[in-house]
């Protein structure tokens, strides 16, 4: 593997957090290299041609709400090394039989959209639009008291204090079928069943960066994304080492810290030796072991000779559509995910970038980008059941489609080692494991060895591409292992 000096800091895994955290140290005059198993940056924010010539796909992420959002990020020259965020006209549309709801960027259009359901949508939407920059800055990540006056310290704790219900709990104070579709969409994301606590988290932020940041997409396609980070770090005098799998910390350069863009699983094989030589770390491994993956995923990624037919045409507003019907069908839907079974009628999350981007697709084509929550570890081919939730609000969609690609949990696995049983989120999101991830400790990037540290979505604030769990890792080293 190349390198011989000592550097500063190895940085294992080229996704979104790795990529972060390397930066992140390269940024305080550390010398870095970040190693990759695969010829290209990227984890989960890669696209690819995956059915035709000329079609682009999103590998897997696609849209970024959070990542826009990101604190990191945003202090980042990103549009200097090729990043251009796309906004979609209308962040969201969620079909229903009898029409669709939208989620717009406006808060009190939407508002307004929900009827009898106005202020209700107000209420619990609103607070959370108003106090976007503390929820984003102060409470994503490790779990820690703001630093900020009472009246923020009373806006977080009202935060809070709904976020922690289930999203189930939180839709009885609607009563159009719209307002709770929206609700239970958004709160799917999770992928949990809709009645755990803390799914609100979910809901509530989902639908609040509609109104404060776009539900956006990136030009040319997602690996755009991860290409401006490699580009920033390489420019900040960081190196990266492409094809170079990793099984054991013995096999790295000589460094003074680890950092570890892996799940807990991947650790176990990496470092017990080091960490089993540590005070605590058996009871740490022990944790890990214990540590709880999610659902798996089944995607699909399709051509397409036109876009995909809506019944209701503003559908063709928005770049994300959550397909699933009413609150109580998602609901079932999720619930028996949770249970290890396959749903009949999965909630489908649906992206359609070439209708904002033409660089996705030849002219007149389309993609569609798809994929619903199943088991951890399921076999079952979800294509036929996806196209049909699809067809069932757009007549003639399976009469459109060109060429699918199809990835399923063992796909997932096999594509990024992360991905457990086609867990794309790097750990269950129960809410045990929201803020005290992977293990339950003051500083959850840390483990009983100083000099091996986490930054993947298996700690906090998890999953999404944002970068965060990179960026707390590395400000963790520096003021350890790497201080002075």
């Amino acid at each position: 593997m190349p390198g011989r000096e000592r550097l500063d800091a190895v940085v294992v895994g080229a996704g979104p957090n790795g990529l972060s955290a390397a930066i992140a140290l390269a940024r305080a005059g550390r010398s870095v290299q970040l190693v990759e198993a695969a010829p290209t940056v990227g984890g989960g924010c890669r696209s690819a041609e995956l059915t035709l010539p000329g079609f682009v796909h999103d590998v897997c992420s696609a849209v970024y709400p959070i990542g826009r959002a990101s604190p990191f990020f945003l202090s980042l020259p990103l549009a200097r090394h090729g990043l251009r965020w796309i906004e979609p006209d209308v962040p969201l549309a969620h079909p229903l039989d009898d029409g669709a709801a939208l989620l717009t960027h406006d808060l009190y259009e939407t508002a307004r959209r929900l009827g009898p359901d106005a202020n209700a949508y107000l209420d619990l939407v609103g607070p959370t639009v108003r106090n976007w920059h503390l929820i984003i800055n102060e409470l994503t990540g490790p779990l820690r008291i703001p630093c900020v006056g009472p009246r923020k310290l009373l806006a977080a704790a009202q935060f809070g204090l709904r976020a922690m219900l289930p999203v189930t709990t939180i839709a009885r104070r609607f009563g159009t079928p719209a307002a709770r579709a929206l609700l239970a969409g958004c709160g799917a994301h999770s992928m949990l069943d809709l009645s755990a606590a803390g799914t609100g988290t979910f809901g509530l932020i989902f639908l609040a960066s509609a109104h404060t940041v776009g539900w956006p997409i990136v030009a040319g396609g997602a690996g755009r994304l991860t290409g401006a980070l490699a580009s920033c770090l390489v420019e900040l005098g960081g190196k990266i080492a492409f094809n170079c799998p990793v099984t054991t910390l013995d096999a790295l350069p000589a460094h003074r810290a680890a950092l570890l863009d892996v799940t807990p699983r991947q650790v176990l094989e990496m470092a017990s030796e080091r960490l089993a030589r540590r005070a605590g770390g058996r009871a740490y491994m022990g944790q890990l072991r214990r540590y709880r993956y999610g659902p798996g995923a089944f995607k699909i990624d399709v051509a397409l000779d036109g876009p995909i037919p809506w019944r209701d045409a503003q559908v063709l507003r928005a770049g994300t559509v959550h397909v699933g019907g009413t609150l109580e069908e998602i609901e079932a839907g999720e619930a028996e995910v949770a249970a290890g079974r396959v749903p009949q009628r999965p909630f489908v999350l649906v992206a359609q970038q070439s209708l904002f981007d033409p660089s996705r697709a030849p002219a007149g084509r389309h993609t569609a980008w798809a994929y619903c929550h199943v088991p951890n570890g399921s076999t079952v081919d979800m294509t036929d059941r996806m196209i049909a939730q699809i067809e069932r609000f757009a007549p003639g969609f399976r009469d459109r489609i060109l060429e699918i690609h199809r990835t399923g949990p063992a796909d997932l696995h096999a594509y990024d080692a992360n991905y457990i049983g086609g867990d794309i989120g790097g750990g269950s999101a129960e809410l045990s494991q929201l803020f005290f991830r992977p293990v339950v400790r003051l500083d959850p990037y840390r483990t009983p060895d100083p000099a091996i540290l986490l930054c993947s979505a298996s700690t906090p604030p998890g999953a999404g591409v944002h970068g965060l769990c990179g960026w707390y890792a590395a400000r963790s080293a520096l003021r350890g292992v790497l201080g002075g």
